[in-house]
């Protein structure tokens, strides 16, 4: 299966196709949903969006890593990542619609 890469300019495009708003609207708009998500997955760690999904901000220790073709030996810094968890009504949907 070929990778597929969705841009903001394709969610732009059909939202704009489907409700009608300008595209300089639209884009604010999915701009604002973005911030939105963003701003509360910091503030509060953890964004639900129902029959969707779950966001959380995860915080990974410092640790050694080592690069495999070299087999050199590096830290790699503490950092936070954002780990998505779908929910079972996504699960369901994907399943249901391969």
């Amino acid at each position: 299966m070929a990778r597929i890469n969705l841009t903001k300019k394709d969610i732009i495009n059909s939202i704009y196709m489907q409700i009608g708003f300008s595209k300089r609207i639209t884009e604010t708009l999915l701009e604002d949903i973005f911030e939105i998500i963003l701003k509360n997955i910091i503030l509060k760690k953890k964004v639900k969006i129902a029959k969707f999904g779950t966001f959380s901000l995860r915080k990974k220790n410092e640790r050694i890593g080592r690069n495999p073709k070299t087999k050199e030996k590096k830290i790699i810094s503490e950092r936070n990542v954002i780990l998505f968890k779908p929910s079972k009504e996504f699960k369901k949907y994907i399943n249901n619609n391969e």
